[in-house]
């Protein structure tokens, strides 16, 4: 394992006056997973981690509050940031690493000013396995992206010069998952042309083949039995989610399943008026509603794997409804990772532009 030292961190910056939204934003575009909160004069307050927005979106936090409202929570409950000196080793960090179970300390100089970021490297060689394996769903049509999509599974149509299932592999295997089963309908030899047996990709690639569409969750009927987890991932989605994260947290919640949410908001362009019994009782300018929505991204246990049926189309939304009904427990996971469906042209555009912007995306 080495160590990086970043020394520009205006990136990773955040005030006590900033939002938690922000914060959010920052986590997004660095994807490194911290933010550093510092006051005026750059002295270390606080972090906010990726873990910590999570917590906060689940915990209904308001994300437009300024920091210094969590900050002060933190600080009353003892709760002090780690950090160590600049000149601190590379050998001292990894036991501080190991030791308190995190991956990224500020460095601070004689005026405990904030100088630097210390990273774990998150390299390919240097992920840990997970012991779970990936199913990507590729089979889709592709419809709304026509003509795109006419000779190209819409999963390999080129982002950034990459085909997106490329990209999704990567990550898996940046992860440290290196067995993935990849479902297939729609012109199955391109991707099979492409991917072989995945050693190219430092991946182990199986194909399961749909000779009909069965929906987001039907082909899991094909696969063969195992008793590892199963990360399920829509191979239309272009993400930077933490993957190992998303199953460090499923396990500590003992979940038979876990979907990964995005934050969606909706402001309403007019003012709202709510009455009673044909009487106006609030008038409301524009208000902004925020939901959690379905990332399609999931972990679902061996176990849950009986629910999903042989002989007809099955879609997630059903297997969730009947992990829920038979007493079975279904766990959201916020992502707050890069995430984005590029299911229409205007989004399969932005990919382009967010992927020359954001050099990180897998």
């Amino acid at each position: 394992m080495t160590i990086k030292r970043l020394h520009d961190i205006t990136a990773l910056t955040a005030t006590v006056g900033d939002s938690l939204r922000h914060a959010m934003c920052l986590l997004e575009r660095t994807s490194l997973g911290i933010v550093i909160v510092c006051d005026a004069n750059g002295l270390l307050l606080d972090t906010v981690t990726d873990g910590d927005v999570r917590r906060a979106i689940l915990n209904n936090v308001d994300l437009d509050a300024p920091l210094w409202q969590l900050y002060g929570q933190k600080v009353r409950a003892g709760d002090q940031p780690i950090a160590c000196q600049e000149q601190v080793s590379d050998k001292q960090l990894q036991d501080q690493f190991d030791k308190m179970e995190i991956r990224h300390v500020p460095l601070l100089d004689q005026q405990a000013k904030v100088v630097g970021l210390a990273v774990q490297d998150r390299s390919p060689s240097h992920a840990a396995p997970i012991e779970v394996q990936a199913v990507v769903m590729a089979g889709g049509f592709g419809t709304r992206l026509r003509p795109l999509t006419d000779d190209t599974p819409k999963p390999m149509l080129p982002i950034g010069g990459r085909p997106l299932l490329e990209r999704t592999v990567a990550q898996l295997r940046d992860s440290g998952i290196r067995d993935v089963r990849l479902t297939t309908h729609y012109l199955p030899e391109k991707i099979e042309n492409h991917f072989g047996n995945g050693s190219r990709f430092g991946v182990n690639i199986q194909y399961v083949s749909e000779d009909r569409p069965l929906g987001t969750a039907g082909s899991l009927k094909l696969l063969p039995s195992h008793d590892k987890p199963l990360i399920v991932i829509n191979g239309d989605i272009l993400t930077a989610v933490d993957f190992g994260a998303l199953v460090r947290f499923h396990q500590a919640q003992k979940a038979d399943m876990t979907v990964g949410v995005r934050q969606y908001e909706f402001k309403v362009p007019h003012e709202v008026i709510e009455s009673k019994n044909g009487c106006a009782t609030r008038i409301t300018e524009n208000p902004s509603y925020s939901f959690l929505v379905n990332a399609g991204i999931y972990l679902i246990e061996p176990t849950v794997h009986r629910y999903v049926p042989t002989d007809r189309r099955f879609d997630m939304t059903e297997l969730i409804d009947q992990v829920m009904e038979d007493g079975g427990r279904v766990v959201s996971f916020p992502v707050i990772e890069y995430w984005l469906d590029i299911g229409q042209h205007e989004d399969f555009d932005r990919a382009q532009k967010d992927v020359e912007q954001f050099g990180w995306v897998a």
